[in-house]
């Protein structure tokens, strides 16, 4: 058998990880107990058996079922110890798969009931993702995402939000939730407020909606990124002009196929995507559900799509090159890469 090099020790960057998604099972089990809080049956098996649930979001009930299990891991997050320790350990986590660089993706107004409100919410997470990057030399940035299911409204207040506290470690701003409820053009004021305060775009789309969810992004949204954005593959002329636009998609295979838009690993669109030129970042998207972090996503890659060791490399560039790290930041991550590459294999 061909030996081949470590992908945990290949240096990436990780841009797309949802806040309480990254949590591990064991800390929500403990939390849970901790607060009395009776977690859904198939939550607690899946957590408790080490097999991640059985989820299907591409109906409509089954994207509900989805939320209601999100939901009941959120519900555990209650002090600002409990961000503390989520934070520190989301780093711990990239840092042991080998990030680099993580921005991790946060809607404050979840955890505002718990923690003084919208302002002392946001101020606690970026606390922890200041202090967590202090302590574990993991490079983090935060990236606030507005929820499509609410009013376009409490978007722009969320953008004026993440503009004010960019100085503080904002990079971006993006949109999740079910890409088929909300049209993007909803939050086309939000975004131009984000923008205009130097952040990134990053919006979800191209997952559980086509193509036209990823067009969508590009004209009413302006992104930079594009939460998902795999549908793009069934769009030759879309994804020359993601190519062309150099806009990175942040691809979860574990995720896509664990929410069933495609049935199995090797149906989702890497090689596609790859060789279209579509600047691609890969992601663990929401590893407590998806049972898979984020070195995972690149033995997907090798295991199930060919991937060799230098098309890997590439993929760990385009991950940094799509991120928002300092240049000098870039610069070394690339540079890790080619000493990756280049090194003999053990």
């Amino acid at each position: 058998m061909e030996r081949v090099r470590d992908v945990s020790e290949l240096p990436k960057a990780h841009l797309h990880l949802h806040f309480t998604g990254s949590m591990r099972p064991s800390t929500l089990l403990e939390l849970a107990d901790k607060y009395g809080v009776r977690l859904p049956e198939a939550l607690t098996d899946a957590l408790t058996g080490g097999e991640p649930p059985r989820l299907r979001a591409t109906d409509e009930r089954g994207w509900f079922r989805f939320q209601r299990l999100y939901d009941a891991a959120r519900s555990c997050i209650r002090s600002p110890e409990d961000i503390q320790r989520l934070v520190r350990e989301a780093a711990e986590e990239d840092i042991r798969d080998g990030s680099g660089w993580l921005e991790i993706q946060v809607d404050p107004t979840s955890y505002a009931p718990r923690l003084g409100g919208l302002i002392p919410a946001l101020e606690i997470i970026l606390d922890a993702v200041d202090s967590a990057s202090r302590d574990t030399g993991l490079g983090m940035r935060v990236l606030v995402a507005a929820n499509r299911m609410k009013h376009p409204l409490d978007a722009r207040t969320l953008a004026r939000l993440a503009v004010r506290y960019a100085d503080r470690g904002i990079v971006g701003f993006g949109l999740s939730n079910d890409e088929r409820r909300g049209m993007a053009r909803d939050f086309d004021r939000a975004f131009a407020i984000a923008r205009d305060g130097g952040l990134l775009s990053a919006p979800h789309g191209g997952e559980l909606a086509g193509p036209a969810s990823v067009r969508d992004c590009l004209d009413d949204l302006d992104a930079h990124r594009i939460g998902h954005g795999v549908r793009a593959a069934d769009d030759p002329r879309l994804m020359k002009r993601l190519a062309d636009r150099g806009v990175t998609c942040e691809v979860c295979p574990a995720s896509n196929v664990a929410l069933g838009v495609y049935d199995k690993l090797e149906d989702v669109p890497l090689r596609t995507l790859f060789e279209a030129g579509v600047p691609m970042a890969l992601g663990a998207d929401d590893p407590l559900l998806f049972g898979s972090r984020l070195a995972a996503q690149y033995e997907i890659a090798r295991r199930h799509h060919d991937f060799t060791d230098a098309e890997l490399a590439e993929l760990a560039r385009q991950s940094i090159r799509g991120s928002a790290a300092p240049e000098d930041v870039k610069e070394k991550l690339l540079s890790d890469v080619d000493a990756w590459l280049t090194a003999p294999v053990g």
